[in-house]
């Protein structure tokens, strides 16, 4: 038998030398132990059953294990959600134990689901590294909304919107609602059910405003028509669905939201054609063919255009004359615009309110009203009585103090507008104010 040289048996040993008798160590290798969930997830169950389900007794039991949470928190969430681990990439059970107080196995009510949000809750604070692992798997339960049946669905929704609604820690909106944008579940109709038991479950101990805010991190604020199916995506599809489930206030703020869009259209529209010095005649079909479409009131359509009529005016820094005349130089070019839509004392009384409150806030016009509402008179635009009922009633609480200033400024121009031209003298106010009144001024 051949006899073994000192290297070879330092080599079996996993040691080596240099000729000199120098020990040489090898470096080891790094072998990671083969993942093993199904091991994992069996015990989860086991401490579910052991403790009857009492979500208490389980977070304690769990606190004291030294189950390897950092490597299958995936697992265990599945456990929780289902009560045992789930087959790769889908929401069927896979072998193994499984244990009946899963969220799934709940009642569909926030009494019988609110304990397992209060339960991950307080694992997260003990593991917050477990948040991501949450995300994981709503965020694949959320994409397969289709494996589940609808009561099933509507647990899901329940867990969800209490999950906000107990601020869970670090679950970000966008987890919820992105992976709901799929287009086969959207066109399954599997979302405006799941989305619609969200909202109604959050909103039992939030604000509209609080559900606002998670839409709007969730980035679908502007986008609540995608939870739709295309057959059903419109504004009037939005309103009768969700006034059906009794979520009033959400179908308000949906109206005031496209109505907000629809003036900011206009607005846009008109700023191009102005600034592009458009044929007046052409603008004026633009804002009936808007104020159509849209149904605008047309109280709205009065300040938009003044807004955007004093929007396009080059302002001058420093020069107050030259503003004046830019102002006024404004009005009478565009006078026709405004004549066509204030149709009615009211319209024509709420341009002057418009025009008294800019003047109040933008230090450039502020000694200008009188001087505007002159301009406007000489335009055709504002009627006598219009500006009469405004000097004896006043306006807006917002202008008050400027409009003090205003009516003693405006003394020599509304003289010169109805003392002068033989109309009527102030003090002829008082006879006259009842009928304005009367007549829907």
């Amino acid at each position: 038998m051949k006899k073994l040289t000192l290297d070879e048996i330092f080599w079996l040993e996993g040691e080596t030398h240099s000729r000199d008798g120098t020990r040489i160590k090898t470096r080891k290798r790094n072998i990671a132990a083969p993942l093993d969930p199904a091991t994992f997830a069996d015990a989860v169950v086991q401490i579910y059953l052991d403790n009857a389900g009492d979500l208490e007794l389980v977070a304690k039991s769990i606190e004291s294990s030294d189950l390897n949470f950092s490597r299958y928190g995936d697992t265990f969430f599945e456990v929780v959600f289902t009560g045992g681990r789930t087959q790769p990439g889908t929401t069927k059970p896979d072998e193994g134990e499984r244990h009946p107080y899963s969220v799934i196995d709940c009642e569909p009510d926030r009494v019988a689901i609110l304990p397992s949000v209060i339960y991950i809750q307080k694992i997260l604070r003990r593991r917050p590294f477990l948040i991501k692992n949450l995300e994981n798997v709503m965020r694949r339960f959320l994409q397969s909304l289709e494996l589940f049946e609808e009561n099933e669905r509507k647990k899901l929704a329940i867990f969800t919107a209490l999950t906000f609604s107990q601020k869970l820690s670090g679950l970000p909106p966008e987890t919820v609602f992105q992976p709901l944008l799929k287009d086969n579940l959207v066109a399954k109709g599997l979302v405006l059910p799941f989305i619609t038991d969200f909202f109604k479950e959050y909103l039992v101990d939030n604000s509209l405003d609080d559900l606002i805010s998670i839409l709007k991190r969730g980035k679908m604020e502007d986008n609540l028509l995608d939870f739709f199916p295309s057959a059903k995506r419109s504004a009037e599809g939005f309103s009768e669905h969700f006034t059906k489930e009794g979520l009033v206030p959400l179908v308000e703020y949906n109206e005031k939201k496209i109505f907000e869009v629809k003036l900011k259209e206009m607005k846009t529209a008109l700023t191009t054609q102005i600034a592009d010095d458009t044929d007046i005649s052409e603008v004026i079909e633009t804002v009936k063919q808007r104020v159509k479409d849209a149904k605008l009131p047309d109280v709205e359509v009065v300040r938009i255009l003044w807004d955007v009529l004093m929007d396009a005016v080059q302002w001058s820094g420093k020069n107050q004359q030259q503003n004046a005349n830019s102002a006024l130089r404004q009005v009478k070019a565009w006078a026709k615009l405004l004549n066509t839509f204030c149709t009615s004392g009211k319209l024509e009384l709420e341009l002057m309110y418009k025009v008294q409150i800019q003047c109040y806030e933008d230090a450039k016009l502020m000694k200008l009203f009188p001087e505007i509402v002159r301009s406007l008179y000489d335009q055709d635009v504002l009627a006598e009585d219009t500006i009469l009922l405004w000097y004896r009633k006043g306006t807006n609480s917002k202008g008050r103090d400027m409009e003090q200033k205003a009516k003693k400024a405006s003394e020599t121009v509304f003289s010169k507008i109805f003392h002068q031209s033989g109309f009527i003298s102030l003090p002829e106010l008082d006879d006259i104010l009842p009928q304005l009144t009367a007549a829907g001024f």
